[in-house]
């Protein structure tokens, strides 16, 4: 009810466009959502998009059975746009849109969000971005380390990430009829590779750490 009351599109409208393929890609937000809702109808994933906490400050009555939001705030600034479980993995995104054909710039994104991601991806969790590039038509989910590395060098270096970057670091999801955009097949082939550097990355500190007690050892 409130959704119709703040003028958002009619639920009749939305099921025009789901219907009509010559609609398709109407916003990258509202792709992921039906793509979400594809994977949770086939037990696939539970990936859902956060709700914005929002204070209502003035409400108005023009019928009994009516009430119109007039003024709002949000309460908090958002994270990221979704988050959930896949193969009892927890994974957290944002997704994000740009018109250049030559980058992604990096104020598209705020520090507050580079944070949340960093703490997800510090505590075992899949952090990454879902960027559309319009003028290609090209989708990409980039890895937070990418991400991060271009976020953390920015004061020193370039404030954007360049379409290139996406080609060679990023992984690619092709658009179709359904899903929409079927990130979860990109996601398996980047988690697995995301999954063995961390092994390797452990194993590397193991061994260290034992190189380092023999060598006490020794020298006792």
């Amino acid at each position: 009810m409130v959704i119709t009351m703040i003028k958002y599109p009619n639920m009749r409208k939305q099921q025009e466009k789901m219907n009509n393929y010559a609609n398709l890609g109407m916003t990258l937000e509202s792709d992921i959502e039906i793509t979400n809702q594809y994977y949770l109808d086939r037990n696939i994933a539970v990936i859902h998009k956060k709700p914005t906490p929002v204070q209502v400050v003035n409400v108005s009555y023009p019928a009994r059975n009516k009430a119109k939001i007039i003024e709002a705030y949000y309460k908090t600034p958002s994270t990221t746009d979704f988050n959930g479980i896949y193969k009892g993995k927890y994974i957290d995104f944002d997704a994000k849109e740009t018109n250049s054909s030559t980058s992604m710039p990096l104020r598209n994104i705020h520090s507050h969000q580079i944070e949340h991601l960093s703490r997800v991806h510090e505590h075992g969790g899949i952090a990454f971005l879902i960027v559309h590039f319009k003028k290609q038509n090209q989708y990409f989910l980039l890895p937070f380390e990418v991400l991060n590395r271009f976020w953390q060098n920015q004061n020193t270096g370039r404030k954007s990430i360049p379409y290139e970057t996406f080609v060679t670091e990023a992984y690619e999801i092709k658009f179709s009829f359904q899903p929409r955009l079927d990130y979860l097949k990109v996601l398996d082939t980047f988690y697995n590779i995301w999954l063995s550097s961390r092994i390797s990355l452990s194993f590397f500190r193991i061994n260290k750490s034992i190189t380092a007690d023999i060598k006490v050892v020794a020298a006792m």
